[in-house]
């Protein structure tokens, strides 16, 4: 299963939204290489496939996170 995550302006994109895909399976979570950047939250969310369901984050994320897709 994939999961999106959205980060507002990681050290590596500081000046966009980035939208990242990782894979779960069994006792893992491990990038896939698949991302999007936008300058807004709603761009990145546009480009995300269609069908997922939004997760808010948890508290204890780290503080970039905005929101995961499943």
């Amino acid at each position: 299963m994939n999961q999106w995550t959205i980060y507002d302006r990681p050290k590596d994109y500081p000046d966009q939204f980035v939208a990242r895909c990782w894979r779960i399976s069994p006792g893992k979570l491990q990038p896939t290489g698949d991302m999007f950047t936008g300058d807004t939250l709603d761009e990145v969310r546009a480009l995300l496939p269609y069908g997922l369901v939004r997760v808010t984050r948890y508290p204890d994320d780290d503080p970039k996170i905005v929101e995961t897709w499943l």
